[in-house]
């Protein structure tokens, strides 16, 4: 990851760790060297994607960085996270996780999956009277636990969402119709950062490359 950060060209991360707090380390070590968090998806494992940050501190910052932790690109030292920060960004990154689809489209996605897992039931015990009860009976528990499911799910969000809004974070919606959090002062990707869509060199200095 670093070594692609060192082109300043947008970074795309996938970790097939299914713990978030994996991935917000990975965020984290980024934005000691000079780029931000941008969006995380769902894919084969999880898919982040990371931008440069032209904001002055942080270009500051990523400058006594590189120069302080030279070999980092290398597997070696780190700097250490600021643990509020931290916590920060992984309420924003799981916000982002929790409403990457919809209420309605989770509904329909986890119908579909109980009406597959229902049909393989009725296969696994062949297709006669007690296997189509039995598939009745755990599709009709399943599907009427979903609003409940739901319900949880939202309350989960609106805890990060509180969290964030405390801390200065804005509730914007972006091209997809999606809530995300920016932080103060903060752009989505293409919305007047001309760094976030990778146009134009951003400011030095980056790690020489090798």
């Amino acid at each position: 990851m670093l070594r692609e950060m060192a082109t300043g060209e947008p970074v795309q991360v996938t970790s097939g760790m299914s713990s978030v707090d994996k991935i917000v380390e990975l965020a984290a070590v980024a934005e000691q060297f000079g780029y931000q968090y941008s969006d995380v998806r769902r894919g084969n494992g999880y898919v982040m994607s990371l931008v440069t940050d032209p904001n002055p501190q942080a270009r500051a910052r990523a400058a006594h960085n590189w120069a302080q932790y030279p070999n980092a690109v290398d597997g070696g030292a780190l700097p250490p996270f600021v643990p509020e920060a931290f916590q920060l960004l992984k309420a924003r990154i799981t916000f982002d996780l929790t409403s990457e689809v919809s209420d309605k489209q989770k509904l329909i996605i986890a119908s579909l999956g109980i009406t597959v897992m229902a049909v393989s039931v009725v296969a696994g015990l062949g297709a006669d009277m007690t296997s189509f009860v039995v598939a009745g009976v755990v599709w009709v528990v399943l599907v009427s636990l979903l609003p409940l499911l739901n319900v949880a799910g939202r309350r989960y969000r609106a805890k990060f969402a509180a969290r964030l809004s405390a801390a200065g974070f804005t509730p914007v919606t972006d091209q997809s119709g999606r809530l995300r959090y920016l932080p103060p002062g903060g752009q989505l990707p293409g919305q007047g950062n001309h760094f976030a869509g990778g146009e134009g060199t951003p400011p030095q200095p980056y790690p020489p490359q090798r």
